[in-house]
C-alpha cells in the first residue's frame, strides 16, 4: 500500500474515532405509536431514560449507526438533540444540504462512492451518470453542501462523520 493510501485510510480511522460515541447493542426496531414499553425499542427506551434522568421533559431524537462499507472501512455515529433544540433551531440551514441531495444523479454518485468508485473516471464510465461535465457539476454540488470532500488527486470521499447520517438521512425518506 503506498503512502498516500495510508495516510487517506488513517485520516478516515482517525475521523471516525473522534466522531463515534460507540455502537450500541441490538437490532432496529420500527415505528411505534403507543408509549407502552416494548422490548424491540431497546435505544427508545434508553433514550427516553436518559432525557428523564436529564430533567428533557419533551422527549429528544437519536440517529445512531455502526456500518462496514465495500472499502471495509467501519463507520460508527450517534448523535441526538432535545425536541425542543430541534424545534429552535433555524431549518433553512439544512435546505443547501438537503437540496444536494435532490438529485437522482447525486443520490447515486455518492451510492457508487460509498461502493469503492471514488475518481470522477471511475464513474464516469457508468453510462446513466451522463457526461463528464454534468458528473463534475453534481460533485460540486455534493462537495460544496459537505456530503463529498476530497482527499486528493481527484479522489472523492463521503467524510468519515457523513457516512452514517447519510445512510441515516436515505433511512428515513424510504417509504413507511
Amino acid at each position: 500500500m503506498d503512502l498516500e493510501k495510508r495516510v487517506v485510510a488513517l485520516e478516515r480511522r482517525l475521523a471516525v474515532l473522534e466522531g463515534a460515541n460507540g455502537p450500541l447493542p441490538g437490532e432496529v426496531a420500527g415505528h411505534r405509536e403507543h408509549p407502552e414499553p416494548v422490548r424491540d425499542f431497546w435505544a427508545l427506551d434508553s433514550l427516553k431514560e436518559l432525557y428523564a434522568q436529564a430533567g428533557v421533559e419533551g422527549g429528544g431524537v437519536l440517529c445512531t449507526g455502526a456500518v462496514r462499507l465495500a472499502d471495509e472501512e467501519r463507520y460508527e455515529w450517534q448523535y441526538g438533540l432535545s425536541t425542543e433544540a430541534v424545534l429552535d433551531t433555524d431549518w433553512s440551514e439544512t435546505a443547501e444540504v438537503f437540496a444536494a441531495l435532490g438529485h437522482p444523479v447525486r443520490l447515486r454518485l455518492l451510492r457508487e462512492i460509498l461502493g469503492g468508485r471514488h475518481t470522477a473516471a471511475a464513474l464516469a464510465e457508468i453510462d446513466e451518470l451522463g457526461t463528464t461535465g454534468q458528473i463534475y457539476h453534481h460533485l460540486r454540488q455534493l462537495s460544496a453542501a459537505g456530503w463529498l470532500h476530497t482527499p486528493g488527486r481527484g479522489r472523492y470521499e463521503v467524510p468519515a462523520p457523513r457516512v452514517v447520517p447519510l445512510l441515516v438521512v436515505l433511512t428515513a425518506a424510504r417509504p413507511a
